[in-house]
């Protein structure tokens, strides 16, 4: 099997580390970056030793496969560009800003036989795949995303910048249609909502009440999970899962005992790039196709609507 020949637009902050991951991983050249900030673009050239732009258009037809971790409202564009170039897209969350923008890219990927992967991280937590094994069917599901303010990432509302992890994965675990959405939600430090706090119910008789926001002092990402086969909490920054199993004990009655668990520790951030990479050699769908992230999109978009319709109410 040959090189594969990657690059990355948006040399920021995640575009830096997706750089440093494809350059660990045996059979990846990184072919190319794009960024408007020719500075960083440079910076980031001389490092590689791959070739630089300003323009990622100058990059289209020059890739097998791209990384785009630019602001949300350019990823349409971008992957599109890419995807009608025949070039498989790794594509940041959230995918986009629209669902239509949404379906055009997996139309587009599905007519192409394209790769078209949506980049939630913390599906690659080892926590998170520890849970997988043991978690059974969730009745009660609560979550604290968490972060101090950084103007990094306020082109958007709190509920697609941070919240939408949580949501894929809430999505993932409860494998159950919506039924119902309460949602309240503030602005404080921006134009857009920066703290919200949701309420969703789902038609298994599954509640998740999530929270996020991007005004605390301290982060916290943690999430928990009730159900009659036992309760599990996640942090998912330490990596970290304690997990307890109902039993029935010698007497017959019921009690709750520690599961010991095995989770392999790894860089969730690496293993995602890893997977693409796989998925784009072995033409196989990834974990995070473009219908998850568009499921977690609608969500987050029917939870901003549900916000924007309480604050009316109060005017």
């Amino acid at each position: 099997m040959g090189n594969l020949k990657v690059g990355v637009v948006g040399i920021g902050h995640l575009g830096t580390y997706h750089l440093e991951k494809y350059d660990k991983i045996d059979g990846c050249v990184i072919s190319g970056v794009a960024d408007p900030d020719s500075e960083r673009a440079v910076s980031a050239a001389e490092r590689y030793g791959c070739r630089v732009c300003t323009d990622y258009r100058d990059l289209v037809g020059e890739l097998e496969a791209v990384s785009i971790a630019t602001p949300t409202v350019t990823h349409h564009a971008i992957a599109r560009d890419f995807l009608d170039a025949g070039v498989d897209v790794l594509l940041e969350k959230p995918m986009t800003l629209t669902l239509e923008e949404a379906d055009d890219l997996i139309r587009r990927a599905e007519m192409g036989g394209r790769v078209l992967q949506v980049g939630f991280i913390e599906r690659f937590n080892p926590a998170v795949i520890a849970l997988e094994k043991v978690i059974g069917r969730p009745l009660f599901i609560e979550a604290h995303r968490l972060h101090p303010f950084n103007s990094r990432g306020t082109d958007v509302d709190v509920v697609l910048d941070l919240m939408i992890h949580d949501l894929d994965i809430i999505l993932a675990f409860a494998d159950s249609p919506v039924r119902k959405i309460d949602a309240v939600g503030v602005s404080v430090l921006s134009d857009k909502v920066d703290i919200a706090n949701v309420r969703i119910s789902f038609e298994s008789g599954c509640v998740a009440n999530i929270t996020a926001s991007r005004i605390t002092g301290k982060k916290l990402q943690k999430i928990r999970f009730f159900g009659f086969e036992g309760y599990h909490s996640l942090d998912y920054a330490e990596r970290e899962l304690v997990s307890y199993a109902r039993k029935t004990n010698a007497a017959g009655g019921t009690e709750i005992v520690l599961r010991d668990l095995d989770i392999h520790q790894h860089d969730p951030l690496e293993a995602e790039i890893r997977h693409f990479v796989e998925s784009v050699r072995t033409r196989t769908k990834p974990m995070v196709s473009g219908r998850e992230g568009r499921n977690s999109l609608e969500l987050a978009l029917r939870i901003l609507e549900k916000i924007k319709r309480e604050r009316r109410a109060l005017i």
